[in-house]
């Protein structure tokens, strides 16, 4: 079970992982793809979005020897505001090999 993925060497707890690879319609490369899932508490908050808004990123699993340059694909979170003390957030990323 992989319970960490690191994003331009931020280490961050997971709670869920997937993995494929899919293939670019237009020049038909194998990329590799991950979605996780993670929880944000208030005080990581700031630190977590400012790292997502960097939205390019050196990508490494280390649990399945995989490491890659990606791009957000997909992103959500169960609450838009993470400021009030003790809160915590779901969070879910996609992430899609760049060339």
């Amino acid at each position: 079970m992989v319970t960490e993925v690191l994003l331009n060497d931020v280490r961050i707890n997971i709670t869920n992982y997937q993995e494929e690879v899919v293939h670019d319609k237009k020049t038909g490369e194998s990329l590799q793809s991950i979605l996780f899932d993670f929880k944000v508490t208030s005080e990581d908050y700031h630190k977590i979005t400012t790292l997502l808004y960097e939205n390019n990123f050196v990508v490494k699993v280390p649990e399945r020897n995989l490491e890659f340059r990606g791009t957000i694909n997909h992103y959500s979170t169960s609450i838009t505001n993470l400021y009030e003390e003790n809160a915590v957030g779901d969070f879910r990323v996609g992430l899609i090999e760049v060339k």
